[in-house]
């Protein structure tokens, strides 16, 4: 049986062989699950924000797109991961709050903007994403198994699905 190791909001946690990083209730946050096939080596951050620039409070740079990224490659490479065969899945960025008109634009498309922003920031690191869901409006659960990098998706109302 696979050891479970949970990862939540504005949180960064790297397993090796046969363990699985879960991540639970995910919004219009995104989850970026980076992956070295070789050493079997998975690494998930768990996205609140696109940029720590943007934000006043920004101590704890894993909320934010730019700088969680950067870290978790870091980290990664760090635990004998090789940044050049890190490759990518990306869930999340869902419009939870669409039918709140009261919020200003800017919340009802964080969503939007933490995919863009994590995205943008991948390209720049050279890092390629191989399989994604992202966007719509319910929130959805994940695991990310360190023995295949398979990422299993769960969402009330759409299912399970594996990336």
């Amino acid at each position: 049986m696979n050891d479970s190791i949970r990862v939540g909001m504005a949180e960064l946690k790297i397993v090796k062989k046969n363990e699985v990083l879960v991540s639970l209730g995910i919004g219009s946050c995104v989850v970026v699950a980076l992956y070295d096939a070789v050493e079997k080596i998975a690494g998930l951050v768990h996205i609140m924000l696109p940029y720590c620039n943007k934000i006043k409070n920004n101590a704890n740079p894993l909320k934010f797109a730019d700088t969680g990224i950067a870290e978790l490659i870091r980290r990664m490479v760090d635990a004998g991961a090789d940044r050049k065969r890190l490759v990518a899945k990306i869930a999340g960025g869902a419009q939870m709050f669409s039918s709140l008109s009261s919020f200003n634009k800017e919340i009802l498309t964080i969503g939007d903007r933490n995919v863009e922003a994590v995205i943008r920031t991948l390209g720049d690191n050279g890092i390629r994403i191989i399989a994604q869901e992202t966007g719509g409006n319910y929130g959805r659960s994940i695991e990310f198994h360190s023995d295949s990098g398979m990422m299993v998706i769960r969402s009330i109302g759409h299912g399970s699905k594996e990336l």
